[in-house]
């Protein structure tokens, strides 16, 4: 899975965890609501001011945004 994609996924779990919509994390990171969604969707990619404004609204660290899950092993 590409950094976009690990990111857009994040972002999207951390803001329903979060019970935000696109528009308040939107509005709370001083961003346009279409730029969330279209970081959720893949289209574009977040500069790293970006990474930190979404970081500090969901209460998470930036790296958090960019964690790849860890793959399940079968036994």
């Amino acid at each position: 899975m590409e950094i976009r994609e690990v990111f857009a996924r994040n972002l999207r779990a951390l803001r329903q965890a979060k019970s935000l919509s696109q528009e308040e994390l939107a509005y709370r990171a001083g961003i346009d609501r279409t730029y969330v969604s279209a970081l959720e969707r893949c289209v574009y990619s977040a500069s790293i001011d970006v990474v930190d404004r979404l970081a500090q609204v969901l209460n998470v660290e930036p790296g958090d945004l960019l964690r790849r899950s860890e793959p399940h092993s079968t036994p």
